[in-house]
């Protein structure tokens, strides 16, 4: 065997990889009101954090994308796309993920009102859906159907055909509004 051909096959050999240890970076947060310290690693992404440190399982991951919105929760009150958001960028946050729209045990009005109107089928998006009709009213408590349509544009329900969404963000309204 030629020297060439022998060293081209000494090469194929794998390699053992091994990668160093990731520091971790100290983060607080608070979850659905309850404070959060905790030390993760830089790479974490916040759906990996609630979803795998806090056992907090309603926040779902989707795409990885930010396109299907399954992982949206309310950063500081605004809805975000936890998949593409590093854990240590939420230091110091208040963050909302769809099991704090309950109060006291029971369902929230929004959770509520979307099982009312059949507005889910596979549930997937549901958690997106519930927390961007939270931030909808939160800042609209008469939105039209030009505002819904722009409140959940970055929510994919591959299920429905959206009638029952709009259905129940409508009743959510004007149960929010006294009506």
């Amino acid at each position: 065997m030629p020297k060439t051909a022998a060293k081209a096959k000494r090469s194929l050999k794998p390699k053992e990889i091994v990668e160093p240890a990731i520091a971790r970076v100290p983060i607080t947060v608070r979850v659905n009101g309850r404070p959060y310290s905790l030390a993760v690693e830089p790479r974490i992404l916040l759906v990996e954090l609630l979803r795998e440190a806090l056992d907090l399982t309603g926040t779902h991951v989707g795409c990885d994308t930010t396109y299907c919105g399954a992982c949206t929760v309310l950063l500081n009150g605004a809805s975000v796309k936890s998949c593409t958001i590093f854990a240590v960028q939420a230091d110091g946050a208040e963050i909302t993920t769809v099991e704090g729209l309950e109060k006291d045990g029971q369902l929230g009005s929004i959770q509520k009102v979307f099982g009312d109107c059949y507005a889910l089928q596979c549930g997937y998006c549901t958690p997106g859906l519930m927390l961007s009709t939270y931030q909808l009213l939160s800042h609209n408590q008469q939105p039209g159907d030009k505002d819904i349509r722009k409140a959940i544009a970055g929510n994919t329900c591959r299920c429905t055909g959206y009638q029952n969404i709009f259905k129940a963000i409508q009743v959510a309204a004007r149960s929010v509004k006294g009506g």
